[in-house]
């Protein structure tokens, strides 16, 4: 998302014209945090899509568990589960702890996914 750059600060500091939404956020910028923008509709991302933290780190939410398995160490096994996460630039996937996965996010794992083990 562009942003107008309303004073220059220092040779390399720029203050922007932040939206409301970003209002908490600290509107001077160093240079080597700028991206050229280049005007493409597939790469807006919208504020309302965006989902921060109380740290502002983006909150990435996992969308469903495409596969499972058995990672082998030399004295125990680590049951695994590889997870859909729902992306801003798209969907990409990670293989994660199942338990981890199942404490975070317990709504993912149906009944049917543990038929196997009984």
């Amino acid at each position: 998302m562009p942003f107008r750059v309303l004073a220059t600060v220092s040779k390399v500091a720029y203050m922007l014209d932040m939206c409301v939404e970003l209002s908490h956020i600290h509107s001077t910028f160093h240079v080597s945090k700028f991206q050229k923008c280049l005007v493409d509709d597939t790469s807006v991302v919208l504020l309302d899509d965006i989902q921060v933290d109380e740290r502002l780190n983006f909150v990435e939410k996992p969308v469903a568990t495409l596969d499972r398995k058995m990672k082998a160490l030399r004295k125990k096994v680590i049951p695994l589960v590889k997870v859909q996460w729902n992306h801003q630039k798209g969907s990409e996937w990670t293989w994660e702890h199942e338990s981890e996965m199942h404490e975070h996010y317990p709504d993912l794992f149906t009944a049917e996914d543990f038929e196997d083990e009984i």
